[in-house]
């Protein structure tokens, strides 16, 4: 009865907050004091499980109902005034390095590590009892991630949730679930809802996308069962995909699935904000590999047909990289079809991010190669603290991937042309390769690339 009545009520206020944005300005003391007493409740733990129930409801309630001045001071609270006891640690610790070599170490040792434990995570820890509680601590840090560039006492906070999280979403307790147009309307408009790479234009589309010939695979949590945590996309063809709008094309006939010899890749998309830094990408691509080996035993090639996101906003910054990529040949093909002057300016239409060029025929022809030339050095050499400065890249260059082919003008929609120049990018997935690549990126950032790549990044 009381997990029925607090999951009725979390929706209700769910749906109060979304409709209203709740009110402005700081909380009263009132509020305040409200709040600390039931953080104080819950951090004491008292009675049993239909009580913590109850706390635990009646907190999320409190905190759905603020707006964000609310739930900063909310979150400053457990942040600031319910971590460990720096006093008891101390002493745990001096008790600890006196009972080192003795038969006392061991129980000085689990006493300091009960002395760190803070009351955070006792908070933390009860919403667990409530039917939503996993998705509002994922949804909570969601917000914590915003708050946390304005206010950084709130980091201590964010890495235990983050700890926690991390310890319940572990790949062990998460099903992979393969979804199709039969699948519940509510979950397909998630789906609709969440796609991060190439929009879902229509229903039309999704269904074309859930074919005979492609496949939908999504992480589902047991706490969170109508929430697709991450999903992928795949299209089973004969060859290398070069060109999303083909991929996409809800007229193109469906391809033969009993001669199809490569998995592509095209769209992975996580959902959950809150889960950020809770890996389990790489879970997912190893799974769906499994399960389309087992029902297609043709494939032998796994690849995607991925963005390069950065690409256009690192070449803006660098416009001296993206001069260095032209060669004196194609600085006279420029000059031939009338583009001529100081390089900055033969740039300025695709570094101002123009997409006329694109159209224009002998100029896009000029383009390319400097462009692709481009693209190979940012992959290849763009770094942030020694790793691939690419976001997808590091994605899929970490779980063991080949850089195999640069596509041009693959993806002629204004977010491709925005991010990199319509350029896409083949990685490959060569069993027989994955966990060396994996070894080495991680030990020393080395890229595993096909020689073509190389070609291109050496100019």
């Amino acid at each position: 009865m009381a997990s029925g009545l607090v999951s009725r009520s979390l929706s209700k206020v769910r749906a109060m907050v979304a409709g209203a944005g709740g009110k402005s300005g700081e909380p009263s003391e009132k509020v305040l004091a409200r709040i600390r007493r039931q953080l104080k409740e819950c951090a004491e733990g008292l009675g049993g499980e239909v009580s913590t129930r109850l706390r635990a409801g009646r907190l999320a309630e409190t905190y759905l109902s603020l707006d964000d001045a609310g739930r900063i001071a909310f979150l400053r609270m457990i942040a600031l005034e319910f971590g460990p006891d720096p006093k008891r640690i101390a002493k745990a610790h001096e008790a600890y390095q006196a009972a080192v070599g003795t038969e006392r170490q061991w129980d000085a040792e689990a006493q300091l590590r009960a002395a760190m434990r803070s009351s955070r995570i006792r908070i933390l820890t009860q919403f667990n009892a409530i039917p939503q509680g996993v998705k509002f601590l994922v949804d909570l840090r969601a917000d914590l991630l915003r708050f946390l560039e304005k206010d950084k006492e709130l980091k201590s906070l964010d890495r235990e949730l983050e700890a926690r999280l991390t310890a319940w979403f572990d790949v062990g307790f998460l099903e992979l679930t393969r979804l199709t147009w039969n699948s519940p309307a509510a979950l397909l408009e998630k789906i609709v809802q969440y796609e991060a790479v190439h929009e879902i234009q229509s229903w039309r589309d999704l269904k074309n996308r859930l074919g005979s010939d492609r496949r939908c695979y999504a992480f589902f949590h047991p706490r969170m069962p109508q929430e697709p945590l991450i999903f992928v996309e795949v299209a089973l063809m004969e060859d290398l995909a070069d060109n999303v709008q083909k991929l996409l094309d809800e007229n193109a006939p469906a391809a033969d699935t009993d001669r199809a010899t490569t998995a592509i890749f095209y769209s992975i998309s996580a959902t959950q904000e809150g889960l950020r830094g809770v890996s389990f990408g790489n879970f997912l691509l190893k799974r769906v590999l499994d399960d389309l080996k087992r029902d297609f035993p043709k494939l032998n090639t796994f690849a995607t047909l991925s963005p390069i996101p950065g690409l256009v906003r690192w070449a803006s910054k660098h416009p001296d990289e993206v001069a260095a990529a032209f060669t004196e040949t194609d600085w006279k093909r420029l000059a031939a079809i009338g583009i001529e002057g100081p390089d900055s300016e033969r740039l300025k239409p695709v570094l101002a991010g123009s997409h006329g060029w694109v159209a224009d025929r002998p100029l896009a022809r000029a383009l390319r190669d400097p462009l692709l030339r481009t693209a190979a050095a940012y992959l290849l050499g763009g770094r942030r603290d020694s790793k691939a400065i690419d976001p997808v890249a590091r994605f899929h260059l970490g779980n063991g991937a080949r850089i195999e082919r640069l596509n041009w003008l693959a993806d002629t929609s204004d977010k491709g042309l925005d991010q990199s120049w319509g350029i896409m990018v083949n990685y490959l997935y060569d069993p027989d390769r994955i966990v060396t690549n994996v070894e080495t990126f991680a030990a020393s950032g080395e890229i595993d690339a096909a020689a073509g790549v190389k070609r291109l990044a050496r100019r």
